[in-house]
């Protein structure tokens, strides 16, 4: 009888097709010393991945003399995501984080989008490959690093408007309602002006915010907008020192992600009296005021009150990334199944001032524990050089330019007891003296309030050390989570932002945001 034996295929010659990859190069401007940047970059990329014999060359993409900021600014970016949306590309080689990208949106967009096509981008100074579990964190981090180089800019104009804040020069370029701004000064508006008057009328006669708001939209009288009356619109009027012809400045700020917030004494504010003509009397303003606050007593709410604001640890802690309100608490239900909402306050009152839709309770305590875990698993290639990172930005430039502000400060005083002398001893005209004097005076300040101002960031870097220090004592001795901890959450969790139905971040007190997917 004929003997059959079967021999097995050898799996290890089976063919493996190489490993398509590309690099991406970008510098930010077209001067002749970044252009040579350039072609180095070039010639380093095409040698570097041609010398691995498991890599096909597939190209090299660069975009020069454009900023990083924004991804629709770089037409061979563009390139590249199209070419890697038509299956040509396995694998991008490119320096820096902050060469990829110095928007922190548009970085983590691309790189789950090239994720979600197979795609993996290799980032050579930073030693990650999006390819493992805690890049996306260590990304997320590093990017958000980059970003600040940006965000200095935004910066640089705060501190003009501040300054225009201090002397009194900051023009309204949008009055409310009964003004308007002619050759940016406030002036009144007769019609409207008697629509605020109505107002304030009417509620010291005992009406309410809400029918007050009827009784206007009833009469087809619109806003300053075009839109209807709310309550909320009404009492906002009520509390608007402006129609008293005073004005506070910088009662809203925006943080660092550019949301708008209401300053409850985070930055200094400013009363500048009798800035305008005024609409009502302080008697008038103050009277209604005093009715806002019987009416809500009589509802048993009080002002700030913390009734209903901290009843769940996420209470006042979400806050929508497209209107920057904060989101509700709510009971939702499926059938006969109920389930705990969050919904954005805004998007509650009118769906058509903000789309953002409500999440899932349980879907933020699942993000949450996903998040600490890759702090915990991560946590020697993430927060260790995040530490470092914060630490040499502690000790930047700041500190030096205080030790330079001092020395101007202390020559400033001493040229001032100068001059002091020279006009005791007769040397110096009264009108000399007085001019000289003045305008050193000027420039003490100056130097005083820059120095007080960099003082604030110097603490505000090292605030940020101590967080992430903490953060890692923590993480060094914790064991992987399986369930939320509201401790754990209050203990590291500034707040929570919703960028969309499946997408959340978590800022952390050192400052740093985390996104995570629901």
């Amino acid at each position: 009888m004929k003997k059959i034996t079967k021999i097995e295929g050898n799996q290890d010659y089976i063919f493996k097709p190489k490993t398509r990859v590309v690099a991406y190069c970008r510098v930010s401007t077209d001067s002749d010393d970044q252009l040579v940047s350039l072609h180095a970059q070039k010639s380093h990329y095409e040698t570097y991945i041609k010398a691995n014999s498991e890599w096909d060359y597939a190209g090299l993409y660069y975009d020069e003399g454009i900023s990083g900021t924004k991804k629709e600014n770089r037409s061979d970016l563009l390139r590249l995501l199209s070419d890697c949306e038509s299956g040509m590309i396995d694998l991008i080689i490119t320096k820096s984080v902050s060469r990829f990208a110095r928007n922190t949106t548009d970085c983590l967009e691309m790189v789950r989008k090239l994720l979600d096509l197979g795609v993996h981008i290799y980032f050579e100074k930073e030693n990650i490959n999006t390819g493992s579990m805690e890049s996306e964190l260590m990304l997320s981090i590093l990017s958000g690093l980059a970003e600040s180089e940006s965000v200095s800019i935004s910066e640089n104009a705060k501190w003009a408007i501040q300054r225009r804040f201090q002397n009194g020069t900051f023009k309204i370029s949008y009055p409310p309602y009964g003004y308007e701004n002619i050759d940016g000064q406030m002036i009144v508006n007769p019609e409207q002006a008697e629509v605020v008057r109505y107002i304030f009328a009417e509620v010291l006669s005992g009406k309410g915010t809400q029918k007050i708001a009827d009784d206007l939209n009833q009469r087809n009288i619109p806003t300053k907008r075009g839109g209807h009356w709310t309550s909320t619109t009404i009492r906002g009027i009520l509390k608007n020192e402006k129609y008293t012809g005073d004005i506070i400045l910088q009662k809203t700020y925006t943080d660092f992600q550019f949301n708008k917030r209401t300053n409850n004494g985070e930055k200094n504010k400013y009363l500048i009296k009798n800035h305008h003509e005024a609409i009502i009397s302080y008697e008038v303003f103050e009277a209604a005021e005093a009715a806002l606050s019987q009416r809500a007593k009589e509802k048993g709410v009080e002002k700030s009150s913390d009734k209903y604001q901290m009843r769940y640890p996420f209470s006042g802690k979400i806050i929508c990334s497209e209107c920057g309100s904060t989101f509700k608490r709510r009971i939702h239900s499926t059938g006969a199944k109920k389930y705990i909402a969050w919904c954005c306050s805004r998007h509650l009152k009118q769906v058509t001032d903000c789309s953002m839709q409500f999440i899932r309770d349980e879907d933020v305590k699942t993000a949450f524990v996903t998040m600490i875990n890759k702090l915990i698993y991560g946590r020697k290639i993430i927060l260790k050089p995040l530490l470092d990172t914060l630490r040499e930005m502690s000790r930047s430039d700041n500190l030096s330019r205080i030790q330079e502000l001092d020395k101007q400060i202390e020559k400033k005083a001493e040229q001032k007891e100068l001059l002091v002398k020279l006009m005791a001893k007769g040397y110096l005209e009264p009108a000399l003296f007085n001019r000289e004097s003045n305008e050193l005076r000027m420039e003490l300040e100056n130097y005083i309030e820059q120095k007080e101002a960099l003082i604030q960031a110097v603490n505000g870097e090292l605030s940020k050390v101590q967080e992430v220090s903490n953060l890692m004592k923590f993480t060094n001795k914790a064991e992987m989570i399986d369930s939320f901890d509201d401790q754990l959450f209050n203990e590291y969790v500034e707040r929570i932002v919703v960028f969309s139905r499946t997408e959340i971040g978590f800022m952390l007190k050192c400052e740093i945001t985390l996104r995570e997917r629901i």
